[in-house]
């Protein structure tokens, strides 16, 4: 089943927040995402009240050469007292533009929010 589309807008601040800390570190074409992160909107919401969503690159945009479809990077998510909560998915189109924001969550508490940067690690419940 399709994600809910919804009119597209552009990424809030948590979700920029995440996506610039993910982009940040250096790997093959992490400098044609993060040059994407203006022109990037989110059409779909992964389900009601998913922090999960699709993204969509606005043209004209500078495109990446990802060999794989996933952004190579271990983005792990922590809660404050340390234990491993989830992990952040930033998946590409063809390993070209941005298309999806996930929050992969390892507990029975669906997140409500994404994680915060606390001490350069993502960190979650904020």
């Amino acid at each position: 089943m399709a994600p809910p589309s919804v009119d597209p807008r552009p990424l809030n601040a948590d979700e920029r927040a995440v996506l610039q800390h993910v982009l940040s570190a250096e790997f093959v074409g992490a400098s044609q995402l993060r040059s994407q992160l203006d022109h990037t909107e989110v059409i779909a919401v992964w389900g009601p009240d998913s922090v999960s969503v699709d993204l969509q690159v606005r043209e004209p945009c500078e495109h990446a050469a990802l060999p794989k479809e996933h952004v190579p990077v271990d983005a792990q998510v922590h809660n404050p007292s340390g234990a491993h909560v989830g992990e952040i998915l930033v998946w590409t189109d063809q390993g070209a533009t941005l298309s999806a924001l996930e929050f992969a969550s390892v507990t029975d508490e669906m997140p409500t929010s994404l994680p915060v940067i606390v001490d350069g690690r993502l960190s979650w419940p904020a």
